[in-house]
């Protein structure tokens, strides 16, 4: 069982709409855990969180990918992703049989977390701190399901993107990371699959407007990783949960995002 990397599947918040796709993602999960691979589940909530900020007379801005989150929006966005969308997975893990534990960013002084950049409010940057707690309930055969709220050294409550608190997560297990989404990894401008993508096509693809948006913080939080770690990241799709166990017997799914 050490031998095995530990797996750190992320999720987007599309996942959470699809109640087909997470009883395939957690049969998945649940068979690896059976076989004595350790899974540690990050999700964001996009979705989720435009209906409540919706629902709230609030307005979604992005600046480069990446939401601002105004302070009087930090409410709604906590109880949307460390609340809601967590407990929904939780459900879905037991439906599974699987012991989760449900967790944030801020628990158990996993990262430490700093503002990112003034322009997008109360969003933050985190890097990997202390793997005790994560160690323990890894130990235990549980699955941690981890929202990306965190928590700074000065109290303050932040919005972190997914993608990039699945990359914290990954750098404090030495784990391996497959960012899932629903689509089938990175398509190139006519829409087909890229199977592998180095530092300079990326750079390419991101210029042509090819890569953009969300696929471009996934694909540069994915870059950063791989290079940090030296092995390949795989950007996936939760719709094929087959593509899941490929992974975990050594297979390559999705795009593999080269060192």
């Amino acid at each position: 069982m050490a031998t095995k990397s530990v797996l750190v599947l992320k999720v987007g918040g599309a996942l959470l709409q699809c109640e087909m796709g997470m009883a395939r993602l957690m049969a998945a999960a649940a068979e690896m855990l059976a076989a004595g691979q350790q899974v540690i589940l990050v999700h964001g909530g996009g979705c989720l969180v435009d209906e409540q900020l919706t629902a709230n007379g609030k307005e979604t801005v992005k600046l480069d990918g990446l939401r601002v989150t105004p302070e009087d929006q930090i409410p709604i966005i906590v109880g949307a992703l460390a609340g809601t969308s967590n407990k929904i997975l939780q459900a879905a893990a037991a439906k599974a049989g699987i012991v989760s534990v449900g967790m944030s960013l801020g628990d158990g002084n996993v990262v430490t977390a700093k503002i990112k950049d003034e322009r997008l409010g109360l969003v933050g940057e985190v890097e990997p701190k202390d793997a005790t707690y994560l160690n323990f309930i890894l130990s235990q055969g549980w699955m941690p399901i981890c929202s990306s709220i965190a928590i700074s050294s000065q109290g303050e409550i932040l919005n972190v993107n997914a993608d990039q608190a699945a990359t914290a997560l990954a750098k404090l297990v030495n784990g391996t990371l497959v960012l899932l989404s629903d689509v089938s990894g990175v398509l190139d401008g006519k829409g087909q699959l890229i199977h592998s993508l180095n530092k300079s096509e990326i750079e390419h693809l991101v210029a042509q407007g090819v890569i953009e948006k969300g696929m471009k913080v996934k694909v540069e939080a994915a870059l950063e990783v791989a290079q940090w770690m030296g092995k390949p990241v795989q950007v996936a799709s939760w719709r094929d949960a087959e593509q899941l166990k490929t992974l975990v017997k050594g297979g390559s799914v999705g795009t593999q995002i080269q060192p």
